[in-house]
């Protein structure tokens, strides 16, 4: 009788230590589950958060789910981030630095503003910016080559001496809001020999035509990797600049060895055009972004094919 009093006194004990181990393991028990990643509504971020996911679960041992086109972008994936709904998603440095932070964007130095994410991000949010994939998604100028190179076109400030000989293709928001083609003309001193209100669909379609001889753009503009065009160089740096880099929690991290350097693989890996010809291939061509992103990963000898 004693004897079975003793073992179940050890049963007893032994069902609490192992309750006890499961509670400590309560905080990591996620590292079992995917990670998730968020991406904004935009053909770009389809593709950079598939790329995500294939090197992550490529490198390491843990899988990915993707939810994709989160609609308001920033402002709806930071709260989702905090909260824990998602580990990770694919931010610009200007839109964390101006819609999370607050702060003013113009006449920062690049780094500076690097820095100061990565400390605010940390001590406000408990989230790291891993890496930067190596494009800038901004505001430019984009002059049809042709044009580009009869006028020997380089930066935005060669542009000003023979603005009065050209035509100048735009969305109307551009047009009239504060930042746009006003402050671009008050800048560099343009005066256009025509400025035209355009479709921002078929834009690139108008200047291809000869309607136009330039207009504004995005850096990464699908038709930046098909077609014969130049972006010109902001050389008196009027656009802020928005690289491409991942914020994660910093508890994802410590709950996933080997998850940061997963992630900084993706560290300097695309140019404006490279991403602009990726998105050209999903945008035109109809090609799946999985498909894309893993092309482009195999050829980088990031995956094996």
């Amino acid at each position: 009788m004693n004897n079975a009093k003793r073992l179940l006194a050890l049963l007893c004990i032994l069902a609490v230590l192992l309750s006890l181990a499961a509670c400590a393991k309560t905080p990591s028990a996620k590292a079992g589950e995917p990670l998730k990643i968020a991406t904004k509504a935009m053909t770009e971020q389809y593709i950079l958060g598939e790329m995500l996911k294939q090197l992550i679960e490529a490198k390491t041992d843990y899988t990915c789910e993707v939810t994709k086109g989160i609609a308001g972008g920033t402002s709806n994936i930071m709260p989702a981030m905090q909260s824990g709904e998602f580990d990770l998603y694919p931010e610009y440095t200007s839109s964390g630095y101006v819609l999370v932070l607050g702060h003013d964007a113009r006449g920062i130095d690049d780094e500076a503003m690097w820095q100061q994410l990565l400390k605010e991000y940390d001590e406000k949010y408990q989230m790291a910016w891993i890496g930067q994939y190596g494009f800038n998604n901004t505001y430019c100028l984009t002059v049809r080559g042709d044009v580009a190179r009869q006028y020997n076109l380089v930066t935005c400030s060669d542009l000003t001496a023979v603005a009065d000989q050209l035509v100048f293709g735009s969305n109307p928001d551009y047009i009239e809001r504060a930042d746009g083609l006003g402050l671009v003309c008050e800048t560099y001193g343009y005066e256009f020999k025509d400025v035209k209100s355009i479709d921002i669909g078929i834009k690139y379609a108008a200047m291809a035509n000869g309607d136009v001889d330039l207009i504004n753009g995005y850096t990464t503009d699908a038709q930046l990797g098909a077609q014969d065009v130049v972006v010109l160089q902001d050389d008196k740096h009027l656009q802020v600049n928005y690289f491409c880099s991942t914020v994660v929690r910093n508890d994802t991290l410590a709950s996933h060895p080997g998850l940061k350097e997963a992630l900084m693989l993706m560290d300097g890996i695309l140019t404006d055009l490279e991403m602009a010809t990726l998105n050209y291939r999903v945008e035109v061509e109809g090609l799946d972004e999985a498909e894309v992103a893993r092309a482009y990963l195999v050829e980088k000898g990031l995956l094996e094919g």
